[in-house]
C-alpha cells in the first residue's frame, strides 16, 4: 500500500539498495587533514564517550579521569590543535580545525579533554593582555595546568544589554584594580584558576566605560557562590567579588575596551559552538537510526513506520541545511571578516538544529531516551540550553534582520520589475 492509501508502515529497501551512512553535506575536507579527522573522531567516541558518566559526575573521580584523558590526548598527537603554535599548541588554523571541531564537540567533555577548550581565552590574551600576563600565563593555559573561564552574566542585569553591567572596578592609587558585583552562569568557574571579568570602570549612563580584567580565583574576596544546575544538570556556577583587588596589569586591553574584545571572542565562540553542536546532533541521529532499525514491533522494525520515516527525514534535512551556514560563518571568519551575519543566522539555525534532532531521536527511543543509559538527555538539554547560550535566539534574529534591512537597497527600481511597454 502507499502512502495516499493512510498507510503508516513501508518496506523498507533492501540491505544492498541502502547506503551504510550519509554523508550529512560535510563540506570537503582536505586528505591531508582526514587521518587527523579520524583518529580525532576514533578517541572521542572510544576513549571520552565512555567515561561521560564520570566525567559528568564532578568532583575528584571526574578531575582524575580528566586528567588521565588528556595524558592519553597529549600522548596521541592530538592536544591543543587550533592554540598557537608559538605557545606550545598544533596551530592548526580555524579552516583546517573546524573539519575536527565536529567530531571533537560530539561530546561535551572532548574540548577540554583534547585540549582546544582554552582557545578562546589563549587568543584574547594573546592579542590584548599585557606582556607580563601574556608570559606568565597563556602557555600554562595552553599545557592545561590553567583554567580559565570568562564571567559576564549578572543575576540582575539582562545578558543582552552590557550596558547594564553592575559589577564595578575602580582603580586603586597604587595602579591596581578592587572589583564588586556578582556574575553568573559561569561554565567552569568551580574549578577555574582565573576569571575574565566585565566590569564597569567609569563613565555614566548612558555612557558606560566597560573593561575587562583577569581575576585570580585565589584572591582575597573571590568567592564561588554556588554551583547552578541547569535543567538538571550541573557545570555552570555563580560567583561573588568582594572587593577583590588585581595588578594593573590584569587589565585585558585598553580601558574601556571591553566590547570591542568581547566582540571578537563572541564571533569566534559561537561558531566553535556551532560545530561542536552538529557534532553533537549527528550523534543523536545515529542513536536514533540505530534504535529505528533494530528495535521491533509485532508489526516490524521502526524503521518501517512513516511516522519514523519523518523524523529521520526532517532530522537529516536539518542537518543538511544547518551545516553549510556555520562553514559560511567559519570561511568568512578565517578570511578576517567580522562574520556577524553569518554567524549570527548559523547560531539560530544549529541551536534549533540540535535541539530538532535530539527531541526526534528521543520520540524514537520512547522512554529509554528519557533515561540514563543513552546520552539523548545530555544532548537535549544542551539543544534546549543552545537557544540562550552567548545570547538568545531573538537578539541574533532581530541582530541579523537590522543588518539585512539597513544594507538593502531602498531604491524601489532596482528591485522592482521594469513596466511593461505601452501597446
Amino acid at each position: 500500500m502507499n502512502s495516499e492509501q493512510g498507510t503508516t508502515r513501508t518496506e523498507a529497501p533492501a540491505e544492498e539498495d541502502r547506503p551504510t551512512r550519509p554523508t550529512f553535506g560535510r563540506p570537503h575536507c582536505p586528505p591531508g587533514l582526514i587521518p587527523l579527522r579520524d583518529r580525532v573522531e576514533r578517541f572521542v567516541r572510544e576513549r571520552v564517550m565512555p567515561c561521560e558518566p564520570v566525567l559528568d559526575g564532578g568532583g575528584p573521580d571526574a578531575r582524575r579521569a580528566l586528567r588521565t584523558l588528556q595524558q592519553e590526548a597529549k600522548a596521541g598527537g592530538l592536544w591543543a590543535l587550533p592554540l598557537p603554535a608559538e605557545h606550545g599548541g598544533q596551530g592548526l588554523p580555524l579552516a583546517d580545525y573546524a573539519h575536527l571541531a565536529e567530531a571533537e564537540g560530539a561530546s561535551d567533555h572532548g574540548p577540554a579533554v583534547l585540549g582546544s577548550a582554552p582557545l578562546l581565552d589563549v587568543l584574547m590574551l594573546d592579542r590584548h593582555a599585557t606582556t607580563a600576563v601574556r608570559e606568565g600565563l597563556v602557555r600554562r593555559l595552553v599545557t592545561g595546568d590553567l583554567r580559565a573561564c570568562y564571567a559576564m552574566t549578572e543575576p540582575e542585569t539582562p545578558g543582552t544589554d552590557p550596558a547594564q553591567t553592575a559589577t564595578r572596578a575602580e582603580a586603586g592609587p597604587d595602579g591596581t584594580w578592587t572589583l564588586h558585583g556578582r556574575k553568573w552562569f559561569i561554565s567552569g568557574a568551580g574549578d577555574a584558576d582565573l576569571v575574565t571579568v566585565l566590569a564597569r570602570t567609569g563613565g555614566t549612563d548612558g555612557d558606560e566605560e566597560l573593561s575587562l580584567l583577569l581575576v585570580p580565583t585565589t584572591a582575597p574576596g573571590f568567592r564561588v557562590q554556588r554551583e547552578l544546575p541547569v535543567l538538571g544538570a550541573g557545570g555552570q556556577w555563580e560567583i561573588a567579588l568582594d572587593g577583590v583587588t588585581v595588578p594593573g596589569d590584569h587589565l585585558i586591553g585598553a580601558r574601556g575596551q571591553a566590547l570591542r574584545i568581547a566582540g571578537e571572542r563572541l564571533g569566534l565562540g559561537r561558531t566553535l559552538r556551532c560545530l561542536r553542536w552538529l557534532g553533537q546532533a549527528e550523534r543523536a541521529f545515529d542513536l536514533m537510526c540505530a534504535r529505528a532499525r533494530t528495535r521491533t514491533r509485532r508489526s516490524g522494525p521502526l524503521a518501517d513506520h512513516q511516522l519514523v520515516q519523518q523524523l529521520v527525514f526532517d532530522s537529516l534535512l536539518a542537518l543538511r541545511t544547518t551545516r553549510p551556514l556555520v562553514h559560511e560563518a567559519v570561511a568568512e571568519l578565517a578570511a578576517g571578516g567580522s562574520g556577524r551575519l553569518e554567524t549570527g543566522l548559523a547560531k539560530v539555525a544549529a541551536a534549533r538544529m540540535l535541539q530538532q534532532v535530539t527531541d526526534a531521536a528521543i520520540q524514537v527511543h520512547g522512554a529509554a531516551g528519557l533515561g540514563p543509559d543513552t546520552a539523548l538527555p545530555a544532548l537535549f538539554r544542551t539543544g534546549r540550553t543552545a537557544r540562550l547560550l552567548d545570547g538568545p535566539d531573538e537578539l541574533h534574529i532581530s541582530s541579523v534582520a537590522r543588518r539585512v534591512l539597513r544594507d538593502h537597497p531602498a531604491d524601489p527600481a532596482v528591485t522592482s520589475c521594469p513596466a511593461p511597454p505601452a501597446r
